[in-house]
């Protein structure tokens, strides 16, 4: 099994992601393409993949979400994650 590799950015953005009352569960560990994150809040599900500011999705994170029948969000910031779910314009 892989070590999980998580850009520096993760944790403020996990962190920002419960204070605003989401469950979030990290799937870093799986690899194979899956999303960093899984979030809930409000009975709603997002899957959230993290980038750095500069960060470029994998080429099987391209497969994966292009697989996957639901949005993938890609976020780079707390604010973009709290965009995503709703808690801020």
């Amino acid at each position: 099994m892989r070590a999980a590799k998580v850009d520096l950015n993760q944790a403020a953005i996990v962190q920002a992601l419960r204070d605003a009352g989401a469950v979030v569960q990290s799937l870093a560990s799986l690899g194979k393409g899956v999303p960093d994150l899984l979030v809930s809040r409000a009975q709603c599900v997002w899957c959230i993949e993290v980038k750095g500011p500069n960060g470029k999705l994998r080429p099987e994170q391209i497969e994966w979400i292009s697989k996957w029948q639901a949005p993938v969000h890609i976020v780079r910031t707390a604010d973009d994650a709290l965009r995503v779910i709703g808690v801020i314009e």
